[in-house]
């Protein structure tokens, strides 16, 4: 089994000095696991090591932040070439940690911005170069390799490693952040039974097909949910009264997913026709694309990603941001694989092709406990995106607050961080009115028992929100008034329609018995969420003619740009009529009531900002110019 390392190094001055023998630890390099891990002996000495030394941006990660934060200010940005100019590490740096590395038989191969050196081996030279010894151990169902204890690099190179990833192999995943009611790699359709406009259709108005008669629930009477909603339909809810002209002209939206459909394009112009909006224009669409993919099965092993499942995120993504911003260029970053380190790669792609002025992510990992090494990277590419004028926005996740499946409390990274948007959920009424009824996105499932609406899911899904388990509040947060009750970051900043009851229909290419064919469906999840958001900031970049790099600190601000959303007026929650194969009728209907504002966990909806929706949902006045 390989050895994959990675190492961040800070630069604090114009460079380190030549490698000493004399070892100081590593912070934060032992493996949390290893408490209750087991060791099966000794790594062979002779097994190859692949390793990646990160470096941190001259100056260090200090000076790069208050770079980004005076950049997004001022809106005086740097290219991408002025960027690597005053921020990649030095030279002195480069030749100091390859020299150490070298030293101990590794050979070293720089990356020709400095971001990092590759390093390839054996386990020996890499327990010689770090100062470990490398072993087999089983955890958790995994079997990896991982140091027996803390690292350590010499003393002269010491004040410049922060962190190392990768001396314990286990794989570090993603996960998309959609919510279809069926496995993703298999066809699905809505049924029929459900409403053009939320609310336009009742059991009173539109009988079931099989005659099953629908009580009410709590003694009201709910609607059939919205078959989902169309590009028309949310434009003219969220940016009604928006400037004329405002569609995205002259911007570019990056997506970025694992793995890329191979009918993305034509699925989307087909699902843009069909719902009365334009097909892309010829060179409107792009694609970033790595040379290979990787991890692409899925067979329940954190190795794997399930590819197939990654193309439903792409189509919503993508057809979230042309329904939002129908003028927009999108270009598409696809990772090679749902690891961290392959998510990380698309980031740079962005930042230093530097078409692009705002990027959404739908994905995220479950709770924000982040490995340090991974923190350091996410960080850096942020911050050299908002030095450069280029906004990260990311689903804040589906699984609410975090506590069924990770025991606590907690919020998701990388929507944690401190320097991107995490985008919540809502569930939302819309009509030709607008919007008429918003609240927040946690839901309940109820089916039918006795002839009686029983819950037998009491929390099925939500946005995600709270407050970091381990991210300090920042600043902008603190002056906003913002009350962290563990002094974590708190989330979410904003938030979109994400509840895939009240979701977005979407068109796409899926795998039906005997044959592949195009088909729409209705989705949600705070994967559509961000892109609905990022669509609508493209038309806020047109409006001011520039880029605007970080966007929490002018939203904490003056939240005034969003809708508070308090609860008012929509129903307890909608019935979904499903079929029960997800295909047709042939095996009947299955019926259910989900829920809106299940208020089952610590997240909850109030007036101001809360930790359910952050400041609201974004309106026409987010679209007014930035200076």
């Amino acid at each position: 089994m390989a050895v994959v390392v990675t190492v961040i190094a800070a630069v604090t001055g114009a460079g380190v000095a030549d490698a000493a023998p004399t070892p100081k630890p590593i912070p934060n390099s032992s493996p949390g696991w290893l408490t209750h891990g087991k060791n099966l002996g000794a790594a062979s000495p002779n097994g190859q090591v692949s390793a990646r030394v990160y470096l941190a941006p001259n100056g260090g990660l200090t000076a790069l932040q208050s770079a980004a934060e005076a950049a997004s200010s001022s809106h005086h940005f740097l290219t991408p070439a002025q960027y690597h100019a005053q921020f990649d590490a030095t030279g002195a740096t480069v030749s100091a940690v390859s020299s150490w590395l070298s030293g101990a038989g590794l050979k070293v191969k720089v990356d020709a911005n400095h971001r990092y050196v590759d390093v390839t081996g054996n386990v020996r030279a890499a327990d010689k170069a770090f100062g470990v010894t490398i072993a087999n151990f089983s955890h958790d169902g995994l079997n990896v390799q991982a140091p027996t204890g803390s690292a350590s690099a010499p003393a002269s190179v010491a004040s410049a490693v922060i962190a190392i990833q990768g001396l314990d192999t286990t794989v570090s995943v993603v996960e998309p952040r959609t919510q279809k009611p069926s496995p993703p790699s298999a066809g699905f359709r809505n049924a029929p039974v459900c409403s053009h406009w939320y609310g336009d259709q009742t059991p009173a108005t539109l009988p079931t097909p099989d005659g099953t008669v629908l009580p009410q629930l709590n003694g009201a009477s709910l609607p059939f949910a919205p078959c989902g909603y169309t590009g028309p339909q949310l434009r003219n809810a969220y940016e009604a009264g928006a400037a004329a002209g405002l569609d995205g002209r002259g911007v570019t939206v990056a997506i970025t997913d694992a793995y890329a459909s191979a009918t993305i394009e034509a699925d989307a112009n087909k699902y843009a026709v069909q719902t009365g909006d334009q097909p892309f224009a010829a060179g409107q669409f792009s694609q970033s694309l790595p040379k290979a993919f990787t991890q692409v099965n899925s067979n329940n092993s954190p190795r794997q990603c399930d590819a197939s499942g990654w193309y439903g995120e792409e189509t919503l993504d993508v057809e979230a941001v042309h329904a939002m911003a129908p003028a927009a260029n999108i270009r598409y970053y696809a990772g090679a694989s749902c690891q961290d380190s392959d998510l990380l790669d698309t980031f740079t792609r962005i930042n230093d092709e530097g078409i692009a002025t705002i990027v959404t992510n739908s994905w995220g990992g479950v709770g924000d406990v982040v490995k340090p090494a991974l923190f350091q990277a996410y960080e850096t590419a942020f911050l050299q995106g908002a030095v450069q004028g280029i906004s990260y926005a990311f689903s804040t996740g589906d699984s609410g607050d975090e506590a069924a499946n990770v025991g606590s409390p907690q919020t998701d990274y990388p929507a944690s961080d401190p320097f991107v948007t995490g985008v919540g959920g809502t569930s939302t009424a819309i009509t030709p009115a607008g919007v008429t009824g918003e609240t927040g996105w946690q839901t309940t499932k109820y089916t039918l028992a006795n002839g009686a609406w029983a819950p037998t899911v009491p929390f099925q899904y939500g946005g995600g929100g709270g407050f970091s388990s381990n991210i300090p509040e920042p600043a902008y947060q603190v002056a906003a008034g913002i009350h962290s009750p563990n002094g974590g970051r708190a989330l979410p900043d904003v938030s979109m329609d994400a509840d895939p009851t009240t979701g977005m229909l979407v068109g796409q290419t899926q795998t039906f018995p005997g044959s592949a064919s195009y088909d729409t469906y209705r989705i949600g999840g705070t994967s559509l969420a961000s892109p609905l958001f990022a669509g609508m900031t493209a038309l806020k970049i047109q409006a001011s003619g520039h880029g605007l790099g970080l966007l929490n600190p002018a939203i904490y601000a003056d939240p005034s740009g969003f809708h508070d959303v308090t609860g008012a007026g929509i129903d307890a929650g909608n019935i979904r009529v499903d079929f029960v194969n997800g295909l047709d009728s042939s095996n009947g209907y299955v019926y259910s009531v989900r829920s809106f504002n299940t208020t089952n966990t610590t997240l909850k909806v109030g007036t101001g900002w809360d930790s359910e929706t952050g400041w609201g949902s974004a309106r026409a006045g987010w679209l007014t110019p930035a200076p």
